[in-house]
């Protein structure tokens, strides 16, 4: 339940070129979050890409920093607020999950944002 396997990782070249050219996505800071349906036929109901700019952050470890606090708040999160409804529906989607902030927020921050964006997702699925 409380975890994140390889088949919930996006990976597929031709998937993450088709979701950034005819996916849907919207904003919710500090992520921008990219997604699309998929009549893949994987294992795990959303496969998901978290990103984190260069640009932003020069150091490696700071772009691994956030990363590894997004992966974890997504991780404790995504049964209750994305599977559940994705597994209601029979839909399967692929995700991107930009980070385009400008400072690292604190564990409590990304956690709170990422509720925020797992429920807004769910209400795009919805319509």
């Amino acid at each position: 339940m409380y975890t994140f396997k390889k088949e919930e990782r996006l990976c597929n070249k031709r998937l993450i070129d088709g979701l950034f050219h005819n996916g849907s996505s919207f904003l919710c800071y500090p992520y921008k979050v990219s997604w699309m349906c998929s009549d893949e036929t994987g294992t795990a109901p959303a496969q998901i890409v978290f990103s984190v700019s260069k640009k932003r952050f020069k150091r490696a470890v700071d772009r691994n920093l956030v990363k590894r606090l997004t992966r974890e708040a997504y991780r404790l999160h995504k049964q209750l607020y994305l599977y559940d409804l994705l597994d209601a529906s029979g839909k399967k989607i692929v995700l991107s999950l930009s980070y385009i902030g400008k400072e690292i927020g604190t564990y409590d921050f990304v956690e709170k944002k990422m509720l925020k964006l797992l429920k807004q997702l769910g209400a795009e699925l919805a319509k």
